[in-house]
């Protein structure tokens, strides 16, 4: 189902001296293999989610070479893996999204680092902060420091963070601690190059096994080991790591022609100064700096040596550092002042205290210090000139438009099968009144924007059961829970139905099944039905709904929205007790337009018969009501003026965008509302019969149409008979 990556993975064979072009995801799994890592693994999420795509259809290489790979249920799981770099020198990676996934982790993170590795344990983060990102707004910065992880914030260069890869594996195994790297989305969907190196097989893997197992008690998270481990944190491990930085020169330095000033900034920004600098004329079009840059590759931990050189004898510097809080400025302020240094910092106060520093916030805050410190003489005229000709084009735009752009939230794809399950809730409680509602992750919390608005909270992945626990039993009516398949099986299984088993808890259950994480890709999980392999899976909801015994388990077509509609009403009102678990059941439409469009066009270039179904409004029976449209929501599905001139109101009509799910139909049935829709079937490559009944059809709506006085329908192809 996930998209193939089977292509793009031949450039992960190539070798010493061989040049690499193509996307960040690609050179981070290449650089992961020249590492010789042992394992790998990871949970899918954005901006990281085809890494794992390209891992497994890259498991013939990591076949050959003895690297182990699996998608794991959860963050969790992956950070557990990690384990085996405790007593083994097995260099072990892990992938996942963070900041929620790190959320996920955290449990085995904290006894990973406190235990200490003697592998390297690497885990390259998705870092999804920002104007583009889908989940709540942190940083990855703090669980770094809570649990003494070495952060990494590589400048987005294939030349730089591919050897960096192999840095933090080695820098891992010199502290005896695991290493995070944060990619931002502009790293991972950049396009580079870097020379190669050739791919290097584990030390020990399923190849070359180990013989013995290892046992170290100071290693076991238990007292009195957690004391002698938290000193080694703090009195050899953070040394080591410091120096390593030091030797190894992992943050860089740009030296520029105004030396009393400078900008000290995290590598992942290093693109969005550098333009910034370049607009204001303070950089070349080649990247080069006229202001001395220290760009910190290394976040965590800072280099208190490398900061005071840098500050020593300027005027002033810019701390650039994106989000809240302001852990990297705060740390310069002090290790200036216990240098005895009185250079002074600015950060916060020209750049906002939150929010992603996209280019023209960068730009703006940039120009606001160099207006104030001027320099090379440049005067506050000059630093001011690019932001305010972008201010003023912006108020342009804004007067020509009349308007601000409306926003554009997400949404439910066209012919989502998730829509006609809140379309049919939203009908089932005009019978059972309001409900309380807990959401979750996934596609499904599209639900609580218009035309739905349905989910009152929402937690964390898998669970929406779990969130029900507090609500309910202080409403007077059951509670609605919602999760993914692929929610299930991360957490709800364990943390939602579990303990609304274990609880006697009377509440409904609604699982979104439509076999695999669809959100992120269409990865598989345990319940899909084959694998990549085509091979049969033998774990099912059912089963595991069955194993923690539930008893009450309806399986549903969400498409069959008067079903649907049944079945809430029926788990609303039952006398029956304990859980309900409805699993609404449809497969994600763009994974199916994925694989059918090239299946129809080829059908149809090769002559042979294919139907594509569509749906319409007949505009006379359109009473322009329009509650289909409030109730279903379909992008396909708009208004146009009423034909009729003697209404006014204008009455619904479907798009081109209409992919023949046919919900718009079965929601105005459903609803008992007008009968104003229609389904066409439109016939390619028809045979002579059809041709010849169409071509009657025709002629007899003709005659009728002019004997009714109307004007003729224009005549259609034979080849678009419908």
């Amino acid at each position: 189902m996930e998209r193939s990556f089977a292509s793009e993975v031949e450039a992960l064979k190539l070798g010493a001296g061989e040049v690499f072009h193509g996307e960040g995801i690609l050179a981070m799994t290449k650089a992961l293999l020249q590492s010789g890592v042992s394992y790998v693994g990871g949970y899918q999420g954005a901006p990281v989610s085809h890494l794992m795509d390209v891992l497994g259809d890259a498991q013939e290489i990591l076949d050959d070479l003895g690297v182990h790979f699996e998608r794991c249920p959860n963050e969790a799981a992956a950070a557990a893996m990690l384990g085996a770099s405790i007593n083994y020198p097995l260099r072990g990676a892990a992938v996942w999204k963070s900041v929620v996934g790190t959320n996920v982790a955290s449990d085995a993170l904290s006894n990973l680092a406190s235990a200490g590795v003697k592998g390297g344990a690497l885990i390259l983060l998705g870092e999804d902060y920002g104007e583009g990102a889908s989940i709540i707004q942190e940083r990855s910065h703090a669980a770094a420091m809570k649990s003494s992880i070495w952060l990494f914030d590589s400048r987005p260069s294939h030349e730089l963070f591919v050897p960096l890869i192999e840095q933090a594996f080695e820098l891992s195994e010199a502290t005896n601690t695991p290493v995070m790297m944060q990619f931002r989305i502009r790293a991972c969907h950049l396009h580079g190059s870097f020379v190669c190196k050739d791919n290097r097989p584990p030390e020990f893997s399923r190849n070359h096994v180990l013989s013995e197992p290892d046992f170290d008690y100071t290693r076991i998270c238990m007292p009195p080991s957690t004391y002698l481990q938290e000193k080694l944190k703090v009195e050899v491990r953070l040394p080591k790591a410091i120096e390593f930085i030091q030797e190894r020169k992992l943050n860089e330095f740009f030296p520029g022609e105004h030396e009393d000033v400078g900008i000290v900034l995290q590598g992942g920004l290093y693109n969005s100064v550098i333009r910034a600098l370049s607009q204001l004329g303070l950089a070349d079009n080649f990247g080069n700096s006229r202001i001395p840059l220290y760009v910190m590759n290394v976040t965590y931990p800072v280099v208190p040596e490398e900061m005071v050189r840098f500050c020593e004898g300027k005027r002033a510097v810019l701390m650039v550092e994106e989000g809240h809080p302001d852990y990297l400025e705060q740390a310069l302020h002090t290790i200036l002042r216990k240098a005895g240094l009185g250079t002074p910092v600015h950060g916060k106060d020209m750049l906002p205290m939150a929010g992603e520093y996209t280019g023209e916030v960068l730009l703006e805050g940039i120009s606001q210090f160099a207006a104030r410190m001027r320099p090379g003489g440049m005067s506050a005229a000059q630093a001011r000139k690019e932001p305010e000709r972008i201010a003023r084009n912006k108020h342009r735009a804004q007067e020509l438009l009349g308007s601000p752009v409306p926003k554009r939230p997400p949404g439910f794809c066209t012919g989502c099968p998730e829509r006609p399950i809140f379309s049919a809730l939203k009908i089932a409680q005009e019978d059972v009144g309001q409900l309380h509602v807990s959401a979750d992750i996934g596609c499904h919390l599209f639900s609580s924007l218009p035309p739905f608005n349905i989910g009152n909270t929402v937690l964390g992945y898998g669970l929406g059961l779990a969130s029900s626990a507090g609500v309910a039993p202080a409403f007077g009516k059951r509670v609605v829970s919602f999760m993914g398949d692929g929610g299930f099986w991360h957490n709800g299984l364990t943390t939602g139905v579990a303990g609304a088993q274990f609880n006697k808890s009377d509440q409904l259950l609604v699982i979104v099944n439509n076999g695999y994480t669809s959100a992120t890709g269409q990865q598989r999980i345990p319940s899909t039905e084959a694998d990549s392999n085509g091979r049969h899976q033998q774990v099912t909801i059912d089963s595991a709904l069955k194993g923690m015994g539930v008893r009450w388990n309806r399986r549903v077509n969400s498409y069959d929205v008067r079903e649907m509609v049944q079945t809430f009403r029926e788990a609303l009102t039952t006398s029956e007790g304990g859980l309900k678990v409805i699993q609404a059941e449809g497969e994600c439409q763009l994974a199916r337009q994925r694989r059918f469009r090239p299946w129809f066009q080829k059908r149809v270039k090769e002559g042979r018969r294919v139907v594509k179904t569509r749906f319409g409004v007949d505009d006379e029976l359109c009473t322009g009501d329009h509650s289909c449209i409030r109730l279903s929501g379909c992008p396909s599905l708009t208004v146009k003026p009423n034909p009729d001139p003697l209404r006014e109101d204008p009455v619904a009509t479907v798009d081109n965008s209409c992919v023949g799910c046919g919900l718009c139909g079965e929601v105005a049935q459903a609803a008992a509302l007008c009968p104003s829709f229609y389904r066409a079937e439109r016939v390619h490559n028809a045979g002579l019969w059809e041709r010849g009944l169409f071509l009657m059809r025709r002629s007899v709506i003709g005659l009728l149409q002019r004997m009714a006085g109307e004007h003729p329908a224009p005549p259609a192809s034979v080849a678009e008979a419908a």
